[in-house]
């Protein structure tokens, strides 16, 4: 990736919103993306400047974290709300890296793949927050390993997944806490093999004091996603999910988040067009997709189970988005009235339905956002857990002198 690649991924300018506003031409463009040409240095100057005015105000900052598998960087959003400064980024998609560059000026690059990241070069931190994946661990052979009086453990039970990774950063930097996100089913996932192995590595080789708790986003957002939790501490401090408060479900609505279509917010090209910000027709299903759904939904209505489509009106409470939302739309339909077809939400609308706020960039295509939003974390969530974590947090670190130097 070149420097002017990075640049333009950080100013979350597309090469035809970066032609417009530069006033180049898109080859002009991709010449200097590919590294055939050099942009001069009054375009560079303009860039970097764009990028500073957006930079969070991190002066205040009391801790430090990095953020590991980051997607398009909701837990770090969460964090940084609760006093938490970015020192490490690491996303292996490119589409998401183009999100999260557009959204966080660090003047810095995001770390790819974190399996070839050592983890002497990840900055020492205090707080370790992941996103990461579900994988099956291979805890097959351990009985004859033990017969044959072969060792196994901390490297052996889970080589090969990226959780691996979560834990040898852990051993290696021994932040004072940690903050996962994954699927409800990981308790089970497995018959119980994963989640068993998560807990005896982060508890007892390891050495960290964990909580569990299984969240409903639709405490905070419209949205039905429940999502398990764990936090871990160095060392016992009384941590108690129960200190979050947790609104009634259903006290937001689908209307809290879906374009009014009647001037009461600005058109976003391509979302919404006119003076009274319509929904684009481009959203709405073809007669042929919304016959097909109907027609699944009914076949396996008659075999006895819920298969088929979500359609929600504004006072609704949506199923869970997920990723696949790109292919069909059909977990999440917004009626349109008897006798039309309904429609998909919008990028925009799915990033209300996450709890991101309004000046939030998309950079990227309807189909990379819907994955984006599909595969992200409920913001407002994970901001409630990351406030009752903050005072904890610091208890472990106003004692350690080297936490100063880490937020400098």
């Amino acid at each position: 990736m070149t420097d002017f690649e990075i640049l333009l991924r950080k100013a979350g300018y597309s090469v035809p919103e970066a032609a417009k506003h530069l006033d180049y031409s898109e080859g002009h463009i991709y010449r200097w993306i590919r590294g055939e040409e050099q942009p001069r240095d009054g375009i560079v100057r303009l860039l970097k400047l764009e990028i500073e005015q957006r930079r969070p105000v991190d002066s205040g900052a009391m801790f430090s974290f990095i953020d590991l598998f980051a997607g398009i960087g909701g837990l770090r959003k969460a964090m940084e709300g609760a006093g938490g400064r970015c020192v490490f980024t690491s996303e292996w998609d490119r589409f998401a890296q183009q999100t999260y560059l557009a959204n966080f000026a660090d003047n810095r690059p995001i770390a790819g793949d974190i399996r070839e990241v050592d983890a002497s070069a990840i900055p020492a931190h205090d707080v370790l927050v992941a996103g990461f994946p579900c994988q099956p661990f291979s805890i097959a052979g351990v009985s004859k390993k033990n017969a044959l009086g072969r060792l196994h453990g901390f490297d052996d039970e889970t080589q090969g997944t990226l959780f691996f990774d979560v834990l040898r950063i852990l051993k290696y930097h021994r932040p004072a806490a940690f903050l996962l996100e994954n699927v409800k089913n990981l308790k089970s996932h497995d018959r119980g093999r994963t989640f068993e192995v998560i807990k005896r590595k982060l508890e007892d080789e390891l050495g960290y004091s964990i909580r569990t708790r299984i969240i409903d986003a639709a405490h905070f957002v419209p949205q039905h996603r429940e999502r398990i939790v764990i936090v871990g501490f160095r060392e016992e401090v009384p941590f108690d999910f129960d200190e979050i408060d947790l609104p009634a479900r259903g006290h937001r609505v689908m209307k809290d988040i879906l374009h009014p279509e009647n001037g009461l917010e600005d058109p976003e090209a391509h979302y919404t067009i006119g003076d009274d910000a319509v929904v684009s027709e481009k959203y709405t299903l073809s007669d042929k997709l919304w016959r097909y759904l109907q027609d699944y939904a009914a076949k396996h209505r008659a075999k006895g189970n819920g298969f088929g489509f979500g359609l929600v009106d504004g006072n609704s409470i949506a199923r869970t988005l997920s990723a696949r939302y790109y292919k069909d739309g059909s977990e999440i339909l917004v009626s349109r009235g008897d006798g039309e077809n309904p429609r998909r939400l919008t990028p925009r609308e799915c990033a209300r339905l996450m709890g991101y706020e309004e000046d939030f960039r998309i950079p990227v295509s309807d189909t990379q956002a819907y994955k984006q939003f599909g595969n992200s974390v409920a913001v407002p969530v994970f901001a409630e857990v990351a406030q009752i974590m903050r005072p904890h947090i610091l208890s472990l670190t106003e004692s350690d002198a080297e936490s100063v130097l880490r937020v400098g």
